[in-house]
C-alpha cells in the first residue's frame, strides 16, 4: 500500500496547555474525518509549533487521540519575520489507496491563509 503524506494547520487562541491540546485533537479529528482514516494507517507525524507556543507539545494531544505507538517528532517552525504565529502544524504519513490528488489537507481557523486554496467553506470560522 503507498505511503502519502497529508498536510494540515491550525491557529490557536492562547498558549495553553489545554488550548494546544484541544486544537490538536481538532485538528486530527478533522483529517480523519475527511480522509476516513483510522489509527492503523498512520505510519508517523512531524508537528511544528511557532516560537510562541511552548506550554504544550502538540504530539502529547496525539498520545491522548490514542496514537501511543505512532512515531511522533515535535519541532519548531522557523521563526520567519512576517509569518503566521500561533499556529501548529502537522504532516502525516499515511498508507491509503486514496490518490494523491484526492487527499483532503486540513487548514482551519488563521492557518487557512497558509493554503486557501486547500481550505473548504467554514474551515476560518471553523472552532471545535
Amino acid at each position: 500500500m503507498p505511503v502519502r503524506a497529508l498536510r494540515a494547520a491550525i491557529t490557536i487562541d492562547v498558549d495553553t496547555p489545554d488550548e494546544v491540546r484541544a486544537r490538536t485533537t481538532s485538528l486530527l479529528e478533522q483529517l480523519y474525518e475527511r480522509n476516513g482514516l483510522r489509527h492503523d494507517d498512520v505510519v508517523s507525524i512531524l508537528f511544528t509549533a511557532t516560537v510562541d507556543i511552548r506550554s504544550a507539545p502538540p504530539a502529547a494531544a496525539a498520545r491522548g487521540f490514542g496514537l501511543i505507538d505512532v512515531p511522533l517528532l515535535c519541532a519548531q517552525e522557523m521563526d520567519v519575520e512576517g509569518s503566521l504565529g500561533m499556529c501548529i502544524r502537522m504532516m502525516l504519513h499515511v498508507e491509503t489507496d486514496i490518490p494523491r490528488d484526492e487527499l483532503r489537507h486540513v487548514f482551519l481557523r488563521g492557518a487557512t491563509v497558509l493554503r486557501p486554496e486547500l481550505a473548504e467553506p467554514g474551515d476560518e470560522a471553523f472552532d471545535s
